[in-house]
């Protein structure tokens, strides 16, 4: 076993806390550890994108809006939270702005007779139903009730623990798992509905 100069042990850094380390760097202005950030935490944004938008090409695009977003705004991070908690609310937002956006490219556009033939992910795949009817649902639950969306969204989606959406949100534990409560049981209803 290799035992430091100083005589002390150190116990090893976790990916987690070099993750942190590196926000906390790139927040302070070093490029080198943005660069690094954004290479470290491009998979899981990937895959969290996936969890909200069923098509590859939409997450990907999605994604890289969140690393494009988090380039941008790295310097506002205070680090009054973890860095991943701040994360999962920009690829919350960035996910469900690519959604949006999607929706209205295509309501502006005509169906072209190949869109015609394609099926849909709703009849094709209950995953890509399942998170199309979810989206649709967080956009009639946020003009419906704005404030039960956040909680929905980090609980259940992003899989945060109670505590980071409590500090995130700035709210009591309670009122977290409350709005929680109502957002689930009307999403819930919308969702059998739909069905």
């Amino acid at each position: 076993m290799h035992r430091p100069q100083d005589g002390l042990r150190r116990t090893p850094v976790t990916p987690a806390q070099e993750t942190e380390e590196l926000a906390a760097r790139a927040a302070a202005g070093d490029t080198a550890a943005l660069d690094l950030l954004l290479a470290r935490i491009r998979p899981e944004v990937l895959r969290r994108c996936g969890r909200f938008l069923p098509h590859r090409e939409d997450a990907e695009e999605a994604a890289q809006d969140v690393l494009l977003q988090v380039a941008r705004s790295i310097g506002t991070f205070e680090g009054r939270s973890l860095f991943h908690t701040w994360l999962y609310t920009v690829v919350a937002n960035c996910a469900r702005q690519k959604y949006r956006e999607l929706r209205r490219r295509r309501a502006e556009q005509p169906l072209t007779a190949a869109e015609t033939d394609t099926p849909d992910p709703r009849r094709t795949s209950v995953v890509a139903g399942t998170r199309l009817d979810l989206l649709e649902a967080l956009e009639r639950l946020e003009s419906a009730s704005p404030d039960l969306v956040a909680p929905l969204v980090y609980r259940d989606i992003c899989q945060m623990e109670y505590r980071e959406i409590e500090e995130r949100l700035g709210i009591p534990l309670g009122t977290v798992k409350s709005r929680l409560h109502k957002a689930r049981r009307q999403v819930r209803q919308w969702l059998v509905d739909t069905a």
